[in-house]
Protein backbone atom coordinates (compact mmCIF):
# COMPACT_ATOMS: atom_id res chain seq x y z
CA UNK A 1 0.00 0.00 0.00
CA UNK A 2 1.44 3.38 -1.07
CA UNK A 3 0.86 6.38 1.17
CA UNK A 4 0.86 9.89 -0.28
CA UNK A 5 1.24 13.09 1.76
CA UNK A 6 0.50 16.67 0.78
CA UNK A 7 0.06 19.96 2.60
CA UNK A 8 -1.84 23.18 2.10
CA UNK A 9 -3.98 25.87 3.65
CA UNK A 10 -7.12 24.89 1.71
CA UNK A 11 -8.98 28.11 2.44
CA UNK A 12 -12.09 28.84 0.35
CA UNK A 13 -12.07 25.24 -0.93
CA UNK A 14 -12.49 25.26 -4.72
CA UNK A 15 -12.16 23.10 -7.86
CA UNK A 16 -8.38 23.57 -7.96
CA UNK A 17 -8.13 21.98 -4.51
CA UNK A 18 -10.30 19.05 -5.60
CA UNK A 19 -8.19 18.48 -8.71
CA UNK A 20 -4.96 18.61 -6.69
CA UNK A 21 -6.27 16.13 -4.12
CA UNK A 22 -7.61 13.81 -6.82
CA UNK A 23 -4.24 13.76 -8.60
CA UNK A 24 -2.38 13.30 -5.31
CA UNK A 25 -4.60 10.35 -4.40
CA UNK A 26 -4.05 8.77 -7.84
CA UNK A 27 -0.36 8.43 -6.94
CA UNK A 28 -1.10 5.91 -4.19
CA UNK A 29 -3.61 4.02 -2.09
CA UNK A 30 -3.94 6.40 0.84
CA UNK A 31 -3.82 10.20 0.97
CA UNK A 32 -2.87 12.15 4.07
CA UNK A 33 -3.36 15.91 3.97
CA UNK A 34 -1.58 18.34 6.27
CA UNK A 35 -3.81 21.39 6.69
CA UNK A 36 -2.08 24.55 7.93
CA UNK A 37 -3.19 25.65 11.38
CA UNK A 38 -4.25 29.24 11.98
CA UNK A 39 -1.13 29.80 14.08
CA UNK A 40 1.14 28.49 11.31
CA UNK A 41 -0.65 30.66 8.75
CA UNK A 42 -0.01 33.68 10.97
CA UNK A 43 3.71 32.84 10.98
CA UNK A 44 3.56 32.72 7.15
CA UNK A 45 1.81 36.11 7.08
CA UNK A 46 -1.47 34.57 5.90
CA UNK A 47 -4.97 34.81 7.31
CA UNK A 48 -7.65 32.37 6.31
CA UNK A 49 -11.33 33.12 5.96
CA UNK A 50 -12.20 29.81 7.63
CA UNK A 51 -10.68 28.46 10.84
CA UNK A 52 -8.34 25.48 10.86
CA UNK A 53 -11.11 23.33 12.33
CA UNK A 54 -13.51 24.21 9.50
CA UNK A 55 -10.87 23.82 6.78
CA UNK A 56 -9.80 20.42 8.17
CA UNK A 57 -13.45 19.33 8.27
CA UNK A 58 -13.98 20.41 4.64
CA UNK A 59 -10.78 18.72 3.40
CA UNK A 60 -11.60 15.58 5.38
CA UNK A 61 -15.01 15.36 3.71
CA UNK A 62 -13.36 15.06 0.29
CA UNK A 63 -13.61 11.47 -0.95
CA UNK A 64 -9.95 11.44 -2.03
CA UNK A 65 -8.66 12.17 1.50
CA UNK A 66 -8.11 9.44 4.08
CA UNK A 67 -6.66 11.48 6.94
CA UNK A 68 -6.20 15.17 7.77
CA UNK A 69 -3.42 16.22 10.14
CA UNK A 70 -2.52 19.70 11.40
CA UNK A 71 0.46 21.42 9.77
CA UNK A 72 2.01 23.61 12.42
CA UNK A 73 5.56 24.15 11.10
CA UNK A 74 7.77 23.85 8.03
CA UNK A 75 10.01 21.38 9.85
CA UNK A 76 7.38 18.74 10.61
CA UNK A 77 7.29 17.33 7.08
CA UNK A 78 10.22 14.95 7.59
CA UNK A 79 8.77 13.73 10.88
CA UNK A 80 5.32 13.22 9.33
CA UNK A 81 6.81 11.28 6.42
CA UNK A 82 8.47 8.90 8.88
CA UNK A 83 5.52 8.76 11.30
CA UNK A 84 2.98 7.86 8.61
CA UNK A 85 5.36 5.71 6.52
CA UNK A 86 4.88 7.97 3.48
CA UNK A 87 6.05 6.76 0.08
CA UNK A 88 5.31 9.92 -1.93
CA UNK A 89 5.34 13.56 -0.86
CA UNK A 90 3.52 15.80 -3.32
CA UNK A 91 2.60 19.46 -3.49
CA UNK A 92 1.71 22.08 -6.11
CA UNK A 93 4.28 23.04 -8.71
CA UNK A 94 4.49 26.57 -7.32
CA UNK A 95 6.85 24.91 -4.80
CA UNK A 96 9.17 23.24 -7.35
CA UNK A 97 12.55 22.48 -5.82
CA UNK A 98 11.64 23.66 -2.32
CA UNK A 99 11.07 20.16 -0.93
CA UNK A 100 13.57 18.06 -2.88
CA UNK A 101 15.57 17.63 0.34
CA UNK A 102 12.77 15.45 1.76
CA UNK A 103 13.72 12.68 -0.65
CA UNK A 104 17.28 12.62 0.67
CA UNK A 105 16.21 12.95 4.31
CA UNK A 106 13.44 10.34 4.30
CA UNK A 107 13.76 8.22 1.16
CA UNK A 108 10.29 9.11 -0.09
CA UNK A 109 9.64 10.28 -3.65
CA UNK A 110 8.93 14.00 -4.09
CA UNK A 111 6.49 15.02 -6.81
CA UNK A 112 5.22 18.45 -7.84
CA UNK A 113 1.72 18.60 -9.33
CA UNK A 114 0.64 21.18 -11.88
CA UNK A 115 -1.75 23.74 -10.46
CA UNK A 116 -5.18 24.17 -12.00
CA UNK A 117 -4.94 27.21 -14.29
CA UNK A 118 -7.16 30.23 -13.74
CA UNK A 119 -8.16 29.43 -10.16
CA UNK A 120 -6.54 30.02 -6.82
CA UNK A 121 -7.69 31.09 -3.39
CA UNK A 122 -5.93 34.40 -3.98
CA UNK A 123 -7.98 34.87 -7.17
CA UNK A 124 -11.22 34.01 -5.34
CA UNK A 125 -10.40 36.47 -2.55
CA UNK A 126 -9.58 39.16 -5.13
CA UNK A 127 -12.88 38.57 -6.93
CA UNK A 128 -14.80 38.83 -3.66
CA UNK A 129 -12.92 42.00 -2.75
CA UNK A 130 -13.73 43.48 -6.17
CA UNK A 131 -17.43 42.71 -5.67
CA UNK A 132 -17.30 44.34 -2.24
CA UNK A 133 -15.50 47.39 -3.63
CA UNK A 134 -18.03 47.71 -6.45
CA UNK A 135 -20.93 47.45 -4.00
CA UNK A 136 -19.31 50.02 -1.71
CA UNK A 137 -18.85 52.45 -4.62
CA UNK A 138 -22.47 51.92 -5.61
CA UNK A 139 -23.72 52.59 -2.08
CA UNK A 140 -21.49 55.67 -1.71
CA UNK A 141 -22.79 56.94 -5.05
CA UNK A 142 -26.38 56.48 -3.88
CA UNK A 143 -25.64 58.24 -0.58
CA UNK A 144 -24.00 61.12 -2.45
CA UNK A 145 -27.03 61.38 -4.73
CA UNK A 146 -29.36 61.45 -1.69
CA UNK A 147 -27.24 64.21 -0.09
CA UNK A 148 -27.52 66.28 -3.25
CA UNK A 149 -31.30 65.78 -3.25
CA UNK A 150 -31.55 66.79 0.42
CA UNK A 151 -29.34 69.84 -0.20
CA UNK A 152 -31.74 70.98 -2.94
CA UNK A 153 -34.71 70.90 -0.53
Amino acid sequence: MKTVLTYGTFDLFHAGHIRLLKRARSLGDRLIVGCSTDEFNALKGKQSVFSYEDRALIVGACKFVDLVIPESSWQQKSDDIRKYDVDIFTIGDDWIGKFDHLSEETGCAVTYLTRTPDISTTDVKSAIQQLCDDKKRSILGAVDHLRQCVDRL
